[in-house]
């Protein structure tokens, strides 16, 4: 894959697509990038980087997705600002700290960033 262009799609499963975008949205900070069909909805996180959710109630719950960001602190800050508060804070022995949210299925998704 050297040399190769590639789209990174993460993929989140949730019971209920109608509520959780409402959710996704305060996380993400906008609406959907896209919604190729009626149970997906695409956010774009970076440049060929994507995290969509899709309605599959069966496999909802179970995701762990972390996104890497250049500045932690800001992220988190705005995160706040919009009502979604961490449930876990970790920092490493190297000092890589990570940021970890639950949405309302009980989705992993963590934000991560270089010592602060």
């Amino acid at each position: 894959m050297v040399g190769m262009t590639v789209d990174l799609f993460a993929g989140v499963a949730v019971r209920d697509i109608g509520a959780a975008s409402g959710w996704y949205e305060r996380f993400f900070g906008g609406e959907p990038a896209f919604l190729p069909n009626e149970v997906e909805a695409v956010w774009e996180v970076g440049e060929h980087q994507y995290v969509y959710i899709v309605e599959a109630a069966e496999r909802a719950g179970h995701a762990l997705v972390t996104l890497f960001v250049s500045d932690l602190d800001a992220v988190v800050d705005g995160l706040s600002a919009r009502g979604i508060e961490p449930v876990k804070r970790e920092t490493y022995e190297n000092g890589v700290r990570k940021i970890t949210y639950n949405d309302p299925d009980g989705n992993e998704i963590g934000y991560g960033g270089g010592p602060g």
